[in-house]
């Protein structure tokens, strides 16, 4: 977890073809997606990833042919911080694709909006996110996606030969009287799994949350998270 928030890397994600491409959506922050200090965590911008994946799956129909998909991989660019009260605008496209497998990206572009509660005008937010998804069938097997899946994907990106590449690095060998980082123990509950018995992305950003209490000043400027 300790590596899990970092700089983002210079290259910045895909930008999208155009600025109606892929699916859109809006929806409302709500005082459970934020945490003490009002910015949304991450653990909810896992959330709305997994809410609009399942809403552009039914609008383009797809819902029946590629039901089952699940996330290898997660990188959330914070650009500018999504705070409450807000309304989070997003757009979502695939950036590349295999037979069995997709980068999707989502934007999150936020305005913001005050309240009794929440008076001061906040800077409008900015989220860039790009998830991994393996197309699977009923047991959990990777499989190839859909003829009408593989159409839609492609349809916002060049790139249909997708190959996996790691994006965070082992942790490096401990050095002779080094301090042994400490581990702390994040406790799993019932409702951390979802089901197709996985432990849910959101709860893996959950265990971060708490970490980050530890190391605020990751928060102050624009950071990258890589699940």
């Amino acid at each position: 977890m300790r590596d899990a928030v970092h700089d983002p890397e210079p290259t910045p994600l895909p930008r999208p073809p155009s600025p109606g491409s892929g699916y859109s959506s809006t929806r409302k922050v709500r005082t459970g997606d934020v945490d003490p200090q009002r910015r949304l965590r991450l653990d909810s911008i896992a959330r709305y990833l997994q809410d609009i994946a399942t809403d552009d799956l039914e609008a383009a129909g797809h819902a029946e042919t590629d039901p089952y998909w699940i996330v290898r991989r997660t990188v959330i660019d914070v650009i500018e911080p999504i705070t409450w009260p807000a309304t989070v605008h997003q757009q979502r496209w695939c950036s590349g694709l295999s037979s069995r497998w997709a980068n999707v990206r989502v934007r999150m572009t936020a305005t913001h909006e005050t309240t009794p509660f929440s008076p001061r005008t906040q800077p409008d937010g900015l989220v860039e996110t790009e998830a991994f998804w393996i197309n699977v069938n009923a047991q959990g097997v990777p499989t190839r996606i859909s003829e009408n899946g593989v159409a839609t994907l492609a349809a916002t990106t060049d790139v249909h030969r997708l190959r996996w590449t790691a994006m965070t690095a082992a942790r490096p060998a401990r050095v002779p009287g080094e301090d042994e980082p400490e581990d702390r123990v994040h406790v799993l509950r019932s409702t951390d799994f979802d089901p197709l018995q996985h432990l849910n992305n959101a709860a893996y950003l959950a265990a971060v949350e708490d970490e980050l209490l530890l190391h605020p000043d990751l928060l102050r400027h624009r950071h990258r998270a890589v699940m």
